[in-house]
């Protein structure tokens, strides 16, 4: 056999085992993106046999419209709006908190922060993503309460007020990282065309790069806001269980993620009506978080901003 005829079978060999090599990368990857979508069509399965089971025995209409949520201690009402009511507090507090905190921070890591400073103060911030959400709670109840109780004695030891600024401080870092990984992308030449047109460097931050950006800020707060609506244990430890409709964020609330975890402690039986409205509840916080991931890629998609 010839120099040229082994060097051509060995080519031969050398592609079959790449061919082979490649085959089989590219089923496991596969495989992990099957996992992936396989695990959310259970969730939702899950969810929607066990809701399904709840709205048998309770009415719709009564779900969505009662004020008065009671579904194991008689006399028993059915009605979640007091449940999305301090969801919804919680996370509309913890945005006032967290997005222009975030984005001040991103506009300063991203414009004005010197690359060694960034190198500290992000990594820092960040952080902050990795604390085991009890400990925030803790903190809140420990720390931010004993703080408000000063301003205002009436403050009870459980308050939606603390849970807010404790879940704001929390996602931060979510909108700080993403925000500013979005401004960095935007291209110099934005910013030296705006400085060759005699803008100062808040300008430029202000009217050039944020504007550019904010396909991706716009989805950094998204996020973090849904993030927010599924926080679980801090809100269980700083706001309580008392699900109610105030207005006084003083006071106690019950968010739906802590009645989740109430009944998943208590000794409900299984099978029984204060057990599946676990999974009623559990469907309507899905549905909460898909509806804003949803408009968070329709945002991305509409107002994203392309660079060559």
């Amino acid at each position: 056999m010839s120099g040229a005829d082994r060097t051509v079978n060995i080519s031969n060999g050398n592609s079959e085992v790449n061919d082979r090599t490649s085959s089989i990368v590219k089923y496991v990857f596969f495989s992990c993106a099957l996992v992936t979508v396989l695990t959310t069509l259970a969730i939702i399965l899950v969810l929607v046999q066990g809701s399904f089971v709840f709205f048998r025995e309770v009415s719709i209409v009564e779900y969505f419209t009662g004020t008065d949520w009671s579904p194991v201690i008689r006399p028993r009402s059915y009605g979640v709006l007091p449940l999305i009511w301090g969801t919804l507090v919680i996370t509309l507090g913890s945005a006032l908190i967290a997005l222009p905190v975030g984005t001040a921070t991103a506009i300063y890591l991203s414009e004005y922060a010197d690359p060694d400073v960034r190198k500290v103060i992000k990594p820092t911030l960040e952080i902050l993503a990795g604390i085991p959400t009890i400990v925030y709670g803790f903190f809140a109840l420990s720390f931010i309460t004993p703080l408000i109780q000063r301003v205002f004695p009436e403050t009870g030891t459980f308050n939606a007020a603390a849970g807010a600024i404790v879940v704001g401080v929390m996602i931060i870092p979510m909108v700080s990282s993403l925000s500013e990984d979005a401004m960095s992308s935007v291209p110099d030449d934005l910013r030296n065309a705006a400085y060759g047109l005699g803008a100062t460097k808040f300008e430029v931050s202000t009217n050039v790069v944020v504007p550019s950006a904010l396909s991706g800020i716009i989805a950094s707060y998204i996020l973090a806001l849904s993030r927010a609506i599924g926080e679980t244990m801090a809100v269980t430890l700083a706001v309580g269980m008392s699900p109610q409709i105030t207005a006084n964020p003083l006071e106690s609330m019950q968010t739906m993620t802590a009645y989740m975890v109430q009944i998943g402690i208590s000794d409900v039986s299984i099978g029984s009506i204060g057990y599946q409205s676990l999974f009623a509840v559990g469907l309507t916080l899905f549905a909460m978080t898909l509806a804003m991931n949803l408009f968070s890629l329709w945002i991305k998609s509409r107002y994203r901003e392309e660079y060559q």
